[in-house]
């Protein structure tokens, strides 16, 4: 090929097909390299006029032979290095026109600009400032809208951007965008001014007319926003706004130019992102199913639709096989905030047969419908929902069952309402990517609180009522952790001994789980019958439990025990003997108000290899009206404190307490606790009759 339009075209294709095309009509000299060697890969059709036609696809030294002895294309090296413009005003440069060898004045303008191909390259834009330098009195106005030209591509460096806009400098488009003619279907007359906005979604146009109008009196140096834009098929996508004010020498704003971008796909991913994190740290903060499904619900509403229900069953499949539809129990509904309130309807509902519901169930999918917001069909939804949707104007659902390990556990429907777009594929691929990640957290926090309901049984199965011993007064409380997932090793026991003695036990064994309170009832059950077979100290009794347990259970866990038999004393009143392993020591509150730990016989926690003669056993006199107390660390612990600081407490309360009924006594304790601690707490109490005056 020759001349300038056959190597252009030989170098970026034929006709419109340039993606260099919108720099045709500047009215300077535009060139473009390419890569490192600065490939000329294009010139303007002024530019070809000024400096006569150059070959494409060479380097620019090559192309411009006569510039050899000038340091220009240094400065194309350190733009396309740094990547930081570069502009050298009133440069002379002597060059082949078509008119000969010539010698003028330019003001050059390079910056980086990025390839189609990902690659990166420079632009050049020439200003002739000739006649400047010859003559300051000649008229500047030709000279000043090249130089605002000029201004306005320096500022746009904008690869593969598909809209490029140019607006007053206080607002309104004044030049047409093919690009956005092409996305969105809009007529320059239509696009013109401030009719763009009518190509926005409905819930974007005031918050974006808002965000440019501040952008347009405060004059930012970059004002950037991302708004859905309907496209020419009626679809709407997420596109990134930028743009920048072009400014004169004074400062003064000439006009704005800008550019928008389509990043629904990055979008879609971000907002697939966010999700299911959310939801993943929610469900990690959830130790029961219902408060796991409500989380849930929290993340769905609103950033995949406007109203969600999710509703708990048992066994729908068999409900739909009479074709009596199904009931099931609505545990949690979210609603977007601006629609109509969603009457808090929690319970029992029953759903047709026939439903979107019920064809989700029985075919254990998702389902997509939508519908006339005028005329929702009465067996869509649940019979108490359909109300609402009216007046909120929903007009998609979207249901879809959640299985845990196979079985139907809930189902979770989705609507969207009034201005929202629909419900549709990648909503509900997400919606259903949501569950599907949730699908372990809920089988886990399900079977988590079956072992736990199945622990906390077994627990309180243990925790059994004390005797009714002559003229003794025995009280015990139970409460269980709020932070420890309601079942632990905290127990407790009392019993009457064949000797006619009342044994009192109170225990701990590690762990907050099954395991845990399996170890708590074998502990109990071997240390009655030890204490049932013969008549010995509590120490020795301990002795022979903390043998038998590391005996059968050489990797069981360790556990702590208090001992005390009340018996008759040798001077006729009664007595504590005692053995504590590992245990905080039994309190003895006297009526005046004294109070004394019983610390005289205590050794190692049981499960540790100790010497048999460290079981020891004490005697400690009880007083008439009296109140001996056995309790578990809970009682006495707080978090970041000493024990020591919790046992003076506890002594100070119950000093406080001597005068009061023993259950109120217990009671107190026990409140008292629970308003701070976060272990199980259980006590045991027994007071002595009031002395006979």
């Amino acid at each position: 090929m020759s001349g300038p339009e056959g190597e252009q075209r030989t170098a970026t294709g034929a006709g419109g097909g340039s993606p260099w095309s919108m720099f045709d009509p500047v009215p300077v000299p535009v060139a473009v390299t390419r890569g490192p060697q600065h490939e000329l890969v294009y010139t303007n059709h002024l530019h070809r006029q000024v400096f006569g036609p150059r070959p494409l696809g060479v380097p620019l030294a090559q192309a411009f032979p006569e510039q050899k002895q000038q340091s220009y294309f240094a400065l194309v090296d350190e733009v396309f290095r740094t990547g930081e413009p570069v502009r050298l005003a009133a440069a002379p440069s002597e060059y082949r026109s078509p008119h000969g060898f010539t010698k003028r004045y330019f003001t050059f303008s390079l910056s980086v600009l990025g390839m189609p191909d990902g690659g990166r390259g420079v632009l050049v834009v020439a200003v002739d400032v000739t006649e400047q330098v010859r003559s300051a009195e000649r008229d500047r106005s030709t000279t000043e809208e090249r130089l605002r030209a000029l201004r306005r591509f320096e500022n746009l460096v904008a690869t593969g951007t598909q809209i490029v806009w140019v607006a007053a400098a206080k607002g309104g488009t004044i030049e047409p965008s093919p690009g956005w003619e092409h996305v969105t279907g809009q007529t320059w007359e239509e696009f013109r001014g401030d009719g763009w906005l009518d190509a926005l979604h409905p819930q974007d146009r005031e918050p974006m007319r808002a965000a440019w109008q501040q952008a347009l009196d405060e004059v930012p140096d970059e004002f950037t926003y991302v708004y859905r834009l309907r496209t020419a098929d009626g679809t709407y996508r997420h596109f990134h706004v930028r743009a920048v004010p072009v400014r004169d020498d004074d400062g003064r704003v000439l006009e704005w130019v800008g550019t928008c971008t389509d990043i629904e796909r990055d979008w879609q991913e971000q907002r697939r992102k966010d999700v299911l994190a959310a939801a993943a740290a929610l469900l990690a903060e959830s130790t029961q199913p219902r408060t796991a499904f409500a989380a849930l619900g929290d993340v769905i509403v609103p950033a995949l639709a406007d109203k969600c229900g999710i509703y708990l069953f048992t066994d729908p499949v068999d409900q739909l096989a009479d074709g009596a539809g199904l009931t099931v129990e609505r545990i949690a509904a979210r609603t977007r905030e601006g629609l109509p309130a969603d009457p808090p309807r929690l319970g029992t509902e029953h759903i047709p047969d026939g439903s979107v519901f019920a064809r989700a169930v029985r075919e254990r999918r998702p389902v997509l419908t939508a519908f006339d917001p005028d005329t929702t069909p009465p067996g869509l939804v649940p019979p108490d929902t359909l109300p609402w949707l009216r007046s909120a104007r929903a007009h998609s659902v979207a249901v879809v069952p959640v299985l845990i390990d196979g079985a139907l556990a809930a189902i979770v429907d989705v609507f969207a309402c009034g201005d929202r777009d629909p419900i549709g594929a990648a909503d509900l691929a997400l919606l259903h990517e949501l569950l599907e990640q949730a699908h372990d957290p809920l089988r886990n926090i399900m079977e988590f609180q079956r072992t736990q309901r199945v622990a906390l049984a077994l627990q309180h199965s243990l925790l059994s009522r004390p005797p009714h011993y002559g003229d003794l007064h025995i009280v015990s409380r139970y409460l269980p952790s709020p932070a420890a997932a309601e079942v632990g090793g905290d127990w407790y026991d009392s019993f009457v001994l064949g000797d006619g003695a009342l044994a009192l036990v109170i225990g701990d064994v590690a762990g907050h789980d099954i395991a845990a309170a399996v170890n708590m009832s074998k502990m109990r059950n071997m240390l009655r019958s030890l204490a049932a077979d013969r008549e010995e100290p509590p120490g020795d009794i301990i002795r022979r439990l903390d043998r038998a347990a590391q005996l059968l259970e050489p990797d069981g866990s360790t556990a702590t025990c208090a001992l005390v038999r009340v018996e008759d004393a040798p001077d006729g009143g009664r007595q504590a003997y005692y053995s504590v392993a590992g245990h905080p020591p039994p309190l003895l509150v006297t009526p005046d108000g004294r109070t004394s730990f019983l610390t005289g016989a205590t050794s190692p926690l049981l499960g540790l290899p100790v010497p048999d003669d460290w079981r020891v056993s004490a005697v400690q006199p009880l007083p008439a009206g009296s109140t001996l107390l056995l309790y578990t660390d809970g009682l006495v612990e707080r978090p970041d404190e000493d024990i020591d600081d919790g046992l003076t407490r506890l002594a100070r309360t119950a000093a406080g307490l001597a005068g009061t009924p023993l259950e109120a006594f217990c009671d107190t304790l026990v409140s008292c606790a629970a308003a701070s601690g976060r272990d199980d707490v259980c006590l045991i109490a027994v007071r002595l009759p009031a002395p006979q005056h």
